[in-house]
């Protein structure tokens, strides 16, 4: 059996097939997914699938959700559910499962290791395999849940963190022509995110578009402005002046 959370919610191999049908159940499971291998409280749960509101009756209901839950996950290779009662409330264990946000975790952190020991290769590849499973936007239809959302934040700036590492491996390893497409658009999905406009001035930089890369600066200046009142911080500032006066490490330096 395999949790998939990086997307909408989906359990692939179960008994139960794909998806949850009933929305209370789906929130059940995708709380404990969240929360996995830790204790839940039936507060915590109830909050969750209520939205702060809970009926009269919500702690019944919690343990019939949970008993739909079980039915639906079936038994792990101990013949237990996965779903375990723990004194106040409910764990779920992954077991031998596939969890894809562990595995994406997992391979982010290789390429980070492979990156910080000068392996840039190895991790272009591990961060490529940890994108090559993101599915998203994270569970979008369950956003109205504080814990939901709250970790959906978290999982996209990850996103956007693991995206970030790959593209500055790229650009050690020389390739800052085939970048410039990827970041423009990545420039105008994200424009407030610094990163993506300084690796982009830093590739237009590195493939003799001077010019274009100023104007980058100018564009990413001229929206925080406009949207935040704020200037561009140290990093771009530094790195627009370093292209004003060619600095020639600018041909060894990584963006940021």
């Amino acid at each position: 059996m395999r949790y998939e959370i990086l997307g909408p919610l989906r359990v692939l191999g179960g008994p139960g097939g794909t998806t949850i049908n009933a929305r209370k159940v789906k929130m059940l499971l995708a709380v404990l997914l969240i929360r996995a291998e830790r204790i839940v409280t039936v507060d915590r749960l109830m909050a969750e699938i209520w939205e702060g509101e809970p009926p009269r009756r919500a702690t019944a209901a919690v343990h019939v959700y949970v008993s739909q839950l079980r039915k639906f996950l079936g038994r792990l290779d101990d013949g237990e559910s996965p779903v375990a009662t723990r004194p106040g409330g409910y764990l779920l264990r992954i077991g031998p499962a596939g969890f894809d946000l562990h595995e994406f975790q997992q391979k982010m952190q290789r390429g980070r290791t492979d990156a910080r020991a000068g392996r840039h290769l190895a991790a272009v590849d591990h961060f490529d395999a940890a994108l090559r499973m993101w599915r998203g936007p994270v569970l979008p239809d369950l956003r109205e849940s504080a814990l939901v959302q709250g970790f959906a934040t978290w999982a996209e700036e990850m996103y956007l963190e693991c995206l970030e590492a790959r593209i500055d491996a790229k650009l050690v390893l020389g390739r800052h022509r085939e970048l410039v497409e990827e970041l423009q658009s990545l420039t105008v999905e994200y424009p407030l995110h610094e990163g993506f406009h300084s690796q982009l001035m830093l590739a237009l930089y590195r493939s003799e578009r001077q010019a274009d890369a100023l104007r980058v600066y100018r564009r990413v200046r001229d929206t925080l402005r406009s949207e935040l009142g704020l200037e561009p911080g140290r990093g771009l500032r530094e790195l627009q002046s370093a292209i004003l006066a060619a600095d020639g490490r600018l041909d060894l330096l990584r963006a940021g």
